[in-house]
């Protein structure tokens, strides 16, 4: 008899009912077969056999471990081999938790003095009752048991040739001693007298060491082993932990805090180990598959592995799909889920369940056993509701870290298999047709993405991969199935045929009522991907539309003066008539070129038949990753300056105040509106009026509060042009250029500004300090390495081309007119003149006589580095990162931090919070004249 082969067990995505064209298998798949021996268990008609369902290791039949040893004799592997390690997301789950929990340590330790020093006495004076006998006992037992621990449970793993584990647990001890040294080195040298007292105490006339330098790498080394998870290993692990623990409490060898963290270090660096090196793969293979579907009453004779799916986060955990033929019968479709692939995406997941809002999802981390019984009620479910869905008929574990889901087959093939030719109006309906079913009992599906609509044959149209539904579902998540199955037809057939399709079978006011959830964050993450993808694509297509227009009027001004650009150049009206022509030209191509996207098409679609329907998006999202980020980072900058203004003496400052110089600083912020307004004008070729364009730039104190720096800025003034007559094409580019022409003087007055502040000893010398000239050239490097890297390259490049798609033009047209040009680079040098003045006569109210003069060039450097991370900081207006970037700036050019701290309160006083009441009327007016 020939021998048969095993099934592929490579990595994969495929999900339940979706199954091969009938073609015969392709080149690179494998095959599993089992052989018809007279033992082998009688199929699911069958009388004998285990009892279909029994989970391995159950009574009622022999142990799937035995069977699987059995079959092996009759299945030669000859499948693809799985990869030897594999990097588990719950071990850098477990990593990141550990960091977490160290951090939190130490800030407990520094911040909590009182309650770390009460702590420690308690437990002295509770264990300082111990009898002596007790202690020196529990020490050498400890002594002893901390090392032969760790040595038993190596030799049994050699014993059982398990030599690739004990490599892990060296490597991991190895490094943890590596931290725990550095650790100590931190702690005894530069930490903080808080986090010193709480992790060590005097003994011998020395400081104990504030992490064990033998329990943590034993720690590591047994976490990173395994024994936890192991029931007798694990007792005797905590059991001999605690016994240390407590001799070295008892001893006053340590302290509470150092215990912890010793434990935290230990199992920090094991679970960084296993992840980065790899675990040993475990799961399970063809012929484990095999011996589970015999342990459940089947006959099986081949596997074959199903088509393998693209890598994609909401499709990560749908497991490996195998295609069985059995001795009689039809064949069946097993899906087998491992731990592993249950763990993938819970990141995502998790992200998701915390950052949208009404939306009920099932938990980020879910057991094998949750899970099947999960799938299985939703197939179930599915079925009874009048679902075309795949029928459950047997599940089993696979061992203790893997389980299986034995469906009926289905011939077909998926909506994304399909061509757009065969994709007919029957097609779309019965799609509908099954979401209909479901949502009649109000099952929601929640992965209505094209792999999970399956056609057979004969045409019938399946729905699949349920695992991720949810039984009794709200209506806003059925909605939501609505508009997910609306726009992955959309993208097949376009919006007109995908709305008719839903219409006919859901009627017009259930698809009426998923428009305002008609919006990229209520749809999977791969059809954000593909939203995304062709959005760039219509840009791509409208800059060339611009660009092949502009060449277009380029050659016909050529051809108009018959001859070529080098001949005598027309009147000056002639030229303006000219420009005004091709700009015109520009803004019909645009025009022309423009495309609406899919979801807009389709809620224009739905609003012919239901004109009232709603169309205001619904709000999901509970925070957004912008203002979680604007969170921390401002709690972390309010905490810097609250502990810094705190330290300063404001009542004695403010009695010795200069106010003459308070009131420069008033003068110096009132001129930096000016400034901007010929920053801005200046690359604006129309006529604007320089009055109201003050009144915009004093608006924009205004909107900075509610925004980010460089955000709220730009589309203030982008709005002011528009309204002042100038197009919105051109607007945007002027806006552009002037933000790009900033961009440049900024960087070259910080690397000149700072290439003259000297060293830190001598501020005002000319002698370049090696610190700017270090990050110069670290810039430099930086610069090289994307510009050598081809991907970083193009990621740069594709950024920049579409943030100043059009600007180029623009700054050509600027260029042509010197005057305008003049105007806007010195307005920019004038506006970062007067900010740094401003802050100049800030730090000189608050200077008394012994207080050292910095240098502009200094304060400049300061100032353009605060002004940078503000404009690069999430928070409105800088907040926090601006008031922390100067004070550091200024304290480390020597100015002392009495000075620094009232000196930034002041100057962030006036260019910032002061002008908030007349930005605001000044918005009021603008806004009531039509002028924003």
């Amino acid at each position: 008899m020939q021998p048969p082969k095993a099934a592929d067990a490579s990595d994969a995505e495929p999900h339940p009912g979706r199954s091969r064209p009938p073609a015969g298998p392709r080149p690179d798949e494998s095959r599993a077969s089992a052989g018809k021996g007279p033992d082998a268990p009688r199929g699911p008609a069958g009388e004998s056999g285990p009892e279909r369902g029994t989970a391995p290791g159950h009574p009622a039949g022999s142990t799937l471990s035995t069977v699987a040893q059995e079959q092996a004799e009759r299945v030669s592997g000859d499948e693809p081999l799985l990869p030897a390690r594999v990097h588990r997301p719950s071990d850098l789950m477990r990593l990141l938790i550990g960091i977490l929990a160290i951090v939190v340590l130490f800030a407990i330790a520094a911040f909590a003095h009182g309650t770390t020093a009460g702590l420690e006495q308690d437990i002295n004076k509770g264990t300082g009752q111990a009898p002596d006998v007790l202690i020196k006992i529990a020490g050498l037992v400890s002594s002893i048991a901390v090392l032969l621990v760790p040595v038993a449970f190596a030799i049994e793993r050699l014993i059982k040739r398990d030599g690739l584990r004990i490599a892990d647990g060296v490597l991991a001890a190895v490094l943890a001693h590596g931290v725990t040294l550095a650790t100590d080195l931190w702690v005894s040298r530069y930490a903080p007298g808080t986090i010193k007292d709480a992790l060590t105490q005097p003994q011998a006339g020395s400081l104990t060491d504030p992490v064990h330098g033998y329990l943590a790498p034993v720690i590591a080394y047994m976490t990173a082993v395994g024994m936890a998870r192991r029931p007798r290993w694990r007792v005797v692990l905590w059991v001999v932990l605690l016994l240390d623990a407590f001799a070295m409490l008892v001893g006053g060898y340590t302290t509470p805090f150092s215990i912890v963290l010793t434990v935290l270090i230990g199992w920090t660096v094991a679970y960084g180990t296993l992840y980065t090196v790899g675990s040993p793969n475990v799961r399970p293979t063809g012929q484990h598959l095999m011996a589970g579907l015999r342990h459940v009453g089947f006959r099986p004779v081949t596997a074959m592995r199903a088509e393998d799916f693209p890598d994609s986060g909401d499709q990560s955990d749908r497991g490996r799909r195998y295609l069985v033929s059995l001795e009689d019968g039809p064949p069946l479709d097993v899906t087998v889920v491992d731990r592993e692939q249950q763990a993938q995406g819970f990141f995502y997941r998790a992200w998701r369940r915390l950052t949208l809002r009404g939306i009920t999802q099932r938990r980020s981390i879910q057991s094998l056993r949750q899970a099947l019984e999960q799938e299985a009620l939703l197939a179930y479910a599915a079925i009874a509701a009048g679902a075309n869905a795949p029928k459950l008929i047997a599940t089993s574990e696979l061992g203790p870290d893997a389980v299986m889901l034995v469906y009926e087959h289905i011939g077909g093939r998926s909506l994304d298999a399909l061509e757009d030719s065969e994709i007919t109006d029957e097609v779309l309906h019965g799609a509908w047709r099954q979401v209909k079913a479901l949502q009649s009992r109000r099952i929601a599906h929640r992965r209505l993405t094209g792999d999970a609509i399956l056609v057979d044959r004969s045409g019938k149209v399946f729905v699949t991969d349920l695992r991720g539904g949810e039984i009794a579902a709200g209506d806003l998540v059925l909605r939501m199935d609505v508009a997910q199955l609306l726009t992955t037809t959309g993208l097949r057939v376009g919006a007109e045929r995908a709305v008719a399709g839903a219409l006919e079978v859901l009627g017009p006011d259930v698809v009426a009522d998923c428009l305002p959830l008609l919006q990229p964050i209520a749809l999977s993450r791969s059809t954000r991907a593909t939203l995304r993808r062709l959005a760039r694509e219509r840009s791509q297509r409208e800059r060339e539309a611009v660009l092949e227009a502009s060449d277009a009027a380029r050659r016909a001004r050529a051809q108009e003066h018959g001859a070529p650009e080098e001949a005598a150049k027309p009147g000056r009206k002639a030229l303006r008539n000219q420009k005004q022509a091709e700009k015109r030209a520009l803004d019909d191509a645009l025009e022309e070129a423009r495309e609406e996207d899919l979801l807009s098409q389709m809620r224009q679609q739905v609003l012919r038949i239901r004109p009232q329907a709603p169309v205001e998006p619904v709000r999901l999202e509970r925070i957004k990753p912008r203002t979680l980020v604007s969170f921390i980072a401002g709690a972390f900058a309010a905490y810097y300056l609250i502990s810094q203004v705190t330290q300063a003496d404001f009542g004695t400052v403010s009695e010795q105040a200069e106010w003459g110089w308070v009131a420069a600083a008033v003068g110096f912020s009132a001129l930096s509106y000016v400034a901007a307004a010929m920053s801005l004008l200046g690359f604006v070729p129309e006529r604007v009026p320089f009055g109201k364009t003050v009144l915009a730039q004093v608006a924009g104190s205004f909107v900075k509060i509610v925004a980010p720096a460089a955000v709220g800025g730009v589309a203030l003034n982008t709005r002011f042009l528009q309204r002042a007559g100038v197009r919105p094409g051109l607007a945007v580019a002027s806006v552009g250029a002037s933000q790009l022409f900033g961009l440049g003087c900024h960087i070259l007055l910080l690397a000149a500004f700072g290439y003259l502040t000297g060293t830190e000893r001598t501020p005002s010398s000319l002698t370049p300090s090696r610190t700017v000239i270090a990050g110069l050239l670290t810039v430099a490097v930086l610069v090289l390495v994307v510009t050598a890297v081809p991907f970083l390259r193009k990621f740069v490049v594709t950024r920049v081309r579409s943030l100043f798609a059009g600007v180029v033009p623009r700054m050509i047209d600027v260029v042509q007119r010197p005057q305008k040009l003049l105007t806007g680079i010195g307005g920019m040098l004038l506006l970062t003149g007067t900010f740094v003045m401003c802050l100049d006569a800030s730090i000189r109210a608050f200077s008394g006589p012994d207080v050292p003069t910095l240098s502009y060039a200094s304060i400049a450097v300061v100032f353009l580095a605060g002004n940078a991370l503000g404009s690069a900081a999430p928070t409105p207006g800088g907040m926090g990162a601006v008031e922390g970037a100067l004070m550091l700036g200024l304290i480390a050019v020597n100015l002392p931090k009495e000075v620094a701290a009232p000196a930034v309160v002041l100057y962030r006083l006036l260019t910032f919070w002061l002008p908030v009441l007349p930005g605001w009327l000044c918005f009021n007016h603008l806004t009531r004249k039509g002028e924003l």
